[in-house]
């Protein structure tokens, strides 16, 4: 796998349409919200949550594509694998602390970056009890933010069926199990994005790793689907690439030359066409070229 040698910086747009695109559970699942802006939220652990969805999905999570973070995943069963790989399986039986340093903690770090794609890409913390290591991931992802003030709306919903007979014989037309969920009518967020050439030489992650990237934050949303989220879609992927490693350019002047703004007479967005998505690709400064992925 070619290995990088190019700094990256791009945004992520996406949208959604009667849903919640991402619950905070110590506000009883409402849509994340700036409390004094009123702007949308889509955390950073959210999007790449999808990105690894896409990833175990189009890869059949196969080395050296596997997914380390998971639902139900027991970490401590997968960092021992590094150790039967790298064929030092008897420092399992062992006190956990003679693997707290040493070659053999490195070499399963380094086992855990060829096999998993989140770990080389995202880095991750594996020195648990069957310590790998820690791993700086090149790929970072800021929280996403709409562009304007969202509006949470609170829906009652009721089930028809219910669980047991005695619900059933307590249960009337009028006695209903009730429940609430939680949409926004029209959100359009940005993420900002990184890639550092330097820390993807340290984790493995190369030119096929990051071609694979684009096409999972251009594609997740498609196989992201539920009546929870509404419907969800990427609207642009703007990535800037630098001509050398350290790059060409500070990643907030760039960031500033994409420009979501709503259409004159617009007050309340309701869909994407209520947007004109303003780029400043002339004047790019020097060493720095800008490609639209999505």
């Amino acid at each position: 796998m070619m290995t990088l040698k190019n700094r990256y910086d791009f945004v992520l747009l996406f949208d959604v349409k009667d849903g919640n695109p991402n619950g905070d559970p110590d506000a009883g699942n409402l849509p994340r919200v700036d409390a004094e802006t009123g702007h949308g939220l889509v955390t950073d652990v959210s999007l790449k949550r999808k990105v690894r969805n896409f990833i175990g999905l189009v890869k059949a999570e196969q080395p050296p594509f596997e997914i380390y973070v998971k639902e139900k995943a027991v970490l401590n069963n997968q960092n021992k694998r590094a150790y039967v790989g790298i064929g030092k399986a008897e420092l399992l039986e062992g006190d956990s602390k003679k693997r707290k340093g040493g070659d053999a903690v490195e070499e399963a770090r380094q086992w855990m970056c060829r096999n998993f794609y989140d770990v080389r890409a995202f880095g991750a913390v594996m020195s648990t009890d069957i310590n790998c290591g820690q791993v700086r991931g090149p790929v970072q992802l800021t929280f996403a933010r709409s562009i304007d003030p969202i509006v949470a709306l609170e829906h009652a919903i009721t089930r028809m069926a219910v669980a047991t007979e005695a619900e059933a014989e307590k249960q009337s037309g009028d006695n209903r199990t009730m429940g609430r969920k939680f949409t926004i009518p029209y959100g359009l967020y940005m993420a900002h994005g990184f890639v550092s050439s330097f820390l993807a030489g340290q984790t493995g992650f190369g030119e096929d790793d990051l071609e694979l990237l684009w096409q999972a934050l251009a594609q997740m949303f498609e196989h992201d689907r539920s009546a929870a989220r509404g419907e969800m879609a990427t609207r642009g992927l703007y990535v800037f690439r630098h001509d050398s490693e350290l790059g060409n350019a500070p990643a907030y002047s760039l960031f500033e030359r994409i420009r979501p703004e709503l259409k004159e007479g617009v007050t309340a967005p309701r869909s994407f066409e209520d947007y004109q998505i303003k780029v400043s690709e002339t004047d790019l400064p020097s060493g720095v070229t800008l490609e639209r992925k999505a």
